[in-house]
């Protein structure tokens, strides 16, 4: 970066004009003034049942327009395609919701939490309920990084099995060495074999909910490269092709 300074000179009562004087700021420098400036902040937030078939991208551009119209001085990334510097913990599968997600942004500037939550929430559609704000080290390891697992909440329609029986199918899948499930993350790809035994952390049977279907608690590992879905081990029940409801309850970091 340079700034340009006009000069001139005075010599026997004449003033004579020189050129500008160019300064250039040094890139570690201008580095420095970037990070004193900048303010990470934490959101948690309610992702709710209502909006469960949005997309993780659709959900981004939610966020956006909601920071926008709020006012708030988002950072950006550089470059020919600036993009919004926030960054989710983990994307919640489509047809799924969350009761605490979390969600780190960046603004240019300070901000008030205080004043940071009341615009924000005034902006945020129905479905989207921001919990908490807190501010953090802006040189912490990424929310990917620091993820470890998360809690789920599964309602699943199964007319035909009771709570004994499903309860009956779950102990003897903790009791097993080893699952074997395959994924494919895209429409045609060659589905990709795992053991899913040890994504797996916790599981139970809850009961039943108020409209018959069954419900199943899980703990299940969220790690780069390790991530256990509800949907797979439904699967591994034999209740993949049932309704159900997937509700994220919590994420596990470290620290």
């Amino acid at each position: 970066m340079l700034r340009m300074f006009p000069c001139a000179i005075v010599a026997d009562g004449l003033i004579m004009r020189l050129a500008p004087m160019v300064v250039y700021d040094h890139p570690e420098r201008l580095e420095r003034k970037a990070i004193v400036q900048e303010m990470r902040l934490r959101l948690t937030f309610v992702h709710g049942a209502a909006l469960r078939w949005i997309s993780h991208l659709d959900l981004v551009r939610l966020w956006e327009r909601a920071l926008r119209r709020a006012g708030m001085p988002v950072a950006y990334t550089q470059g020919f395609n600036p993009q919004i510097r926030l960054q989710f913990a983990a994307a919640l599968p489509t047809g799924c919701y969350g009761r605490a997600e979390v969600a780190d942004l960046w603004l240019e500037r300070p901000v008030p939490l205080d004043e940071f939550a009341a615009r924000v929430r005034a902006q945020l559609p129905p479905g989207i309920e921001l919990t908490r704000v807190e501010e953090v080290d802006a040189h912490s390891p990424s929310l990917q990084a620091q993820l470890r697992a998360a809690d789920w909440r599964v309602a699943v329609e199964a007319p035909t099995l009771s709570v004994e029986q499903l309860a009956a199918r779950v102990a003897t899948l903790l009791a097993a060495d080893e699952v074997p499930h395959a994924r494919r993350r895209r429409e045609g790809e060659t589905p990709h074999p795992y053991d899913l035994r040890p994504l797996i952390e916790a599981l139970w049977v809850e009961g039943a909910d108020p409209d018959g279907w069954l419900v199943l608690r899980m703990r299940l590992r969220a790690e780069p490269g390790a991530t256990g879905r509800p949907d797979a081990v439904l699967d591994v029940l034999g209740l993949g092709d049932r309704p159900q409801r997937s509700e994220r309850l919590a994420l596990y970091f470290l620290n």
